[in-house]
């Protein structure tokens, strides 16, 4: 029997290009979003959910379940990108960030669980980010749930062992997506004591998304986890220097890597 797979965040970027490239490798997959309405030519269905509500989480699992008797694949995709000064970031934006980049992804895995225990296998796979294994300026909200992602990972992958459930992170650098296009920015306040350097930054930020890889590189990245026996607890998908700057974090003394960071965004 093909495997069932469901992609939060289906409707877009990584998570289309993820889905589209099982389907041809004879999975089912469904996707997600929370206005599926505004993708009628999906190749793959889109059921409607936002991770940052709980009811709607409940009622996507219910669905595909209904449907298909069971979920082997559940891929932890949809996320928020936030910038700003974290001083002037509102607090209200920071605890949205975490809803829908730490708790959302939480709470779908704790939807699922049933169902795969019942089972007796699973994979779940938590998509984080590079940004994750590091504090970035200007994006410091971002690094922190991502890291949260990926250390709370660490420990729920050990709870779910005796479930023959598997769980991993895949950590993807700068893909060319829209994910700039629905970042919450903080405005560059005109008497901002960071206006200039967060505006260089932020820039820069933009610039690296516009010229990333190739999405279809998770795909092939996401594909080959799955086809893994023994899954890795982190993975890295992106640019060589991308990946190596964490293999660099934690070789070089904190002050060294962080005036690395300094001089790469010209702070």
């Amino acid at each position: 029997m093909s495997k069932v797979v469901l992609i939060t965040g289906g409707s877009s970027g990584i998570g289309k290009s993820v889905g589209e490239f099982l389907q041809t490798k004879g999975f089912i997959v469904y996707g997600t979003s929370r206005n599926p309405d505004n993708y009628p030519n999906s190749k793959f269905p889109i059921v409607a959910l936002d991770v940052t509500k709980p009811e709607t989480i409940s009622k996507c699992i219910f669905d595909v379940l209904s449907k298909e008797s069971k979920i082997d694949i559940l891929l932890n995709n949809a996320g928020a990108g936030i910038t700003g000064p974290i001083e002037e970031i509102p607090e209200a934006e920071i605890k949205r960030n975490f809803e829908t980049n730490f708790f959302g992804p939480i709470n779908v895995i704790k939807a699922v669980l049933p169902s795969m225990r019942q089972q007796n296998s699973g994979l779940i796979i938590n998509v984080t980010s590079i940004a994750g294994y590091m504090g970035l300026p200007y994006r410091g909200v971002y690094s922190a749930s991502k890291g949260a992602l990926e250390l709370i990972t660490e420990a729920f992958r050990m709870e779910l062992k005796a479930f023959n459930i598997n769980m991993t992170n895949v950590a993807p650098g700068d893909f060319a997506t829209n994910i700039a296009a629905g970042r919450y920015h903080a405005p560059a306040l005109e008497n901002s004591p960071y206006k200039e350097t967060y505006g260089k930054t932020l820039r820069m930020m933009d610039e690296h998304v516009d010229s990333g890889s190739d999405p279809k590189q998770m795909a092939e990245a996401i594909y080959k986890i799955i086809e893994s026996k023994n899954p890795k607890i982190h993975y890295k998908v992106g640019a060589f220097l991308q990946k190596f700057s964490i293999v660099l974090k934690r070789i070089l003394p904190d002050t060294v890597y962080e005036k690395m960071l300094m001089n790469h965004y010209k702070l």
